[in-house]
């Protein structure tokens, strides 16, 4: 079994989206590693704030097998592929890091570049796996949340899912 982390997005009908992807998620791998989930300003292009989180899940399938699920589970959310990159989304999921697999694999970069660049993606990963460590630089996620230093804004929403607070904000 691989352990795999996978960062959630969404920032159209976002709580329908993100619910469908831990409902889906949960049916295919049960057990779920969670973090907060995160809301967060666009990033690259001017759009709505985007809910985000990280999930880890253990599973026996490869990486191609992965990415298909995932490219079908967007597709059945409504992600649209015929509009720019950086553009609204109704659910976005990325492999970040499968194991310890460092290159492409099946056509997926492992582990993601975006685990260093966007705050979205690095704080929740922190806060899901902090012990862990990139399997390129060797740092563990605390680490380098800890030495992040871009100017990303991010926030902790309330966030219920199966009943169960996924997060919330100190009123």
């Amino acid at each position: 079994m691989a352990r795999v982390y996978v960062s959630i997005g969404s920032n159209i009908e976002r709580q329908k989206h993100v619910l469908a992807a831990l409902d889906a998620l949960h049916h295919w791998f049960g057990d779920l590693l969670l973090s907060p989930v995160y809301e967060s300003e666009a990033v690259g292009f001017a759009g709505e704030p985007f809910l985000n989180l990280v999930v880890g899940v253990d599973t026996g399938l490869s990486v191609s097998e992965l990415s298909a699920r995932f490219k079908q589970l967007e597709a059945d959310n409504g992600r649209r592929r015929d509009v720019p990159k950086f553009s609204g989304r109704t659910l976005d999921l990325d492999i970040l890091t499968y194991d310890e697999q460092v290159g492409r694999v099946d056509g997926v970069e492992l582990p993601r570049g975006e685990i260093l660049k966007n705050a979205f993606v690095l704080k929740p990963m922190a806060d899901v796996a902090p012990r862990d460590r990139h399997p390129v630089n060797g740092q563990t996620y605390a680490q380098l949340w800890q030495c992040y230093d871009r100017d990303q804004k991010l926030w902790t929403i309330d966030f219920v899912w199966q009943g169960r607070v996924i997060s919330c904000t100190d009123h």
